[in-house]
C-alpha cells in the first residue's frame, strides 16, 4: 500500500493506493508543517485519523508533499518521525512544489509553477529539475498573495477604520475580532498563518468590491513582481498554480497576467489527483 500526501499548513490530503493505482482510501488530517508543528503535535494529528493509525504498518511507500519542508533540515527532521511511524515505508519527502509540478506539468515540459493557499512560493521547472532563486522565509515574512497575507491585511484595515462599513458590519458578523481572541490565536495556539488565512473566505466573497479588489490586485502585483518576474524566461513558458486562492481568483490572476503578458497554464485547487497518475506512471 502506497500512500500519497499533499500537506499545507491548514489541512493535509492523503490517499491510499494499490500498485495498480486503485484507490483504497482517502483521508484529510490537519496540516503538517515542520516548521512550525513539534513531533509529538504531528504524532497526535496522525493518530487522530482511524485510517492511518489502522494502515501504518501496513504502508510500504509514503510520499510525503509538505509545505515547510524546503530545506534540508525540515526534510530530515520530518522523514525520522514518518520512518519512526510507519515501520515498513520506504519514506521520501518533498517540498510541497514538487507536488505542484506533478500535478500540472505535462512530463519533460518547462513551467514556472506557483502555490497560492494558505502559503505561497513559486519556482521554475526545467523539465526535469526545480529551480528556487528565492528561497521562503515563512508566513511573517514573505508569502505574497497568500491567505494569510490577505487575512492579515484585512484585519489590518478593520482596525485602522479603513474597512467600508458596510463590509466591517459584515465583517464583525462573520468573525470573533476581539483583540484577546485574535492575539490568543496568533501567539498562543498552532498553525497561526492558517487561522489567517480563513479570513480570506470574506475577501474572495466580496471580490467584486472596489475594496476587496485593490487588495487583491495589490497581492498580485506583488507576487508577479518578486516571484514571477525573478524567472528571466517568464513570459517563455507557462506558470501553473495550485491552491484555493489561485482556484478562486483565477479571473482576477487572468487579469493580472494580461496585464503583465504573462501565460496562465493550468490553475488547481488541490493537486492530490494529479500525484496519483503522477506516481502510477513512475513506480
Amino acid at each position: 500500500m502506497k500512500l500519497i500526501v499533499d500537506s499545507g499548513s491548514t489541512k493535509a490530503d492523503w490517499i491510499a493506493i494499490d500498485d495498480n493505482g486503485k484507490v483504497l482510501f482517502t483521508t484529510q488530517t490537519l496540516g503538517l508543517n515542520p516548521e512550525i508543528l513539534e513531533g509529538p503535535e504531528i504524532i497526535e494529528r496522525l493518530n487522530d485519523r482511524f485510517d492511518i493509525l489502522q494502515n501504518k504498518k501496513n504502508a510500504t511507500h509514503l510520499f510525503f508533499y509538505g509545505a515547510g519542508c524546503g530545506t534540508d533540515r525540515m526534510k530530515t527532521e520530518l522523514s525520522q518521525i514518518f520512518q519512526e511511524y510507519f515501520v515498513n515505508a520506504i519514506v521520501e519527502v518533498h517540498e510541497d512544489t514538487y507536488a505542484a509540478v506533478y500535478a500540472t506539468t505535462p512530463k519533460g515540459e518547462e513551467a514556472i509553477v506557483s502555490i497560492l493557499g494558505t502559503g505561497s512560493n513559486c519556482s521554475y521547472f526545467d523539465g526535469k529539475v526545480l529551480h528556487q532563486k528565492v528561497q521562503s522565509l515563512g508566513y511573517i515574512a514573505m508569502d505574497d498573495c497568500s491567505g494569510n497575507v490577505f487575512g492579515k491585511e484585512l484585519i489590518r484595515k478593520y482596525y485602522f477604520n479603513k474597512m467600508p462599513k458596510e463590509l466591517a458590519v459584515e465583517f464583525e458578523k462573520e468573525y470573533d475580532l476581539d483583540p484577546d481572541y485574535i492575539k490568543n490565536k496568533l501567539y498562543k495556539e498552532p498553525n497561526p498563518n492558517a487561522y489567517l488565512a480563513t479570513f480570506a473566505k470574506f475577501l474572495i466573497k466580496h471580490k467584486d468590491t472596489e475594496f476587496c479588489r485593490k487588495i487583491i490586485f495589490k497581492g498580485m502585483k506583488s507576487f508577479v513582481k518578486n516571484y514571477i518576474k525573478q524567472f528571466d524566461n517568464c513570459k517563455e513558458v507557462p506558470v501553473h498554480f495550485v491552491g484555493s486562492i489561485a482556484f478562486y481568483l483565477k479571473d482576477e490572476l487572468q487579469e493580472t497576467f494580461d496585464k503583465y503578458e504573462l501565460q496562465l497554464g493550468n490553475v488547481l485547487r488541490r493537486p492530490i489527483d494529479g500525484l496519483i497518475a503522477y506516481h502510477v506512471a513512475n513506480q
